[in-house]
């Protein structure tokens, strides 16, 4: 994913980030191995960054929506139990 592309979808999302967060973010990120990229050329200006996620990246995804799955359905339980 292009890096202004990322951008637009946390911004759809209502997640409040900006650029001068997002790239140090992303370089630490694949400075641990969890994101590669590679460069395109643009038809409109410079050569573009796309990022993907490597095998570890998609493991630790996968292990990160699992953990957030569960702690979603403890919350909701909390939540429903305070209401009855």
């Amino acid at each position: 994913m292009y890096t202004s592309d990322l951008l637009k979808s946390l911004k759809k999302a209502k997640l409040l980030v900006v650029e001068g967060t997002i790239y140090p973010l992303l370089s630490r990120l694949k400075n641990d191995g969890l994101l590669k990229y590679r460069w395109e050329e643009s038809p409109t200006g410079p050569p573009r960054k796309y990022f993907s996620l490597t095998n570890e990246g998609e493991e630790t995804r996968k292990l990160l929506t699992t953990s957030w799955n569960q702690l979603n359905e403890s919350v909701n339980q909390i939540i429903k139990k305070q209401v009855e």
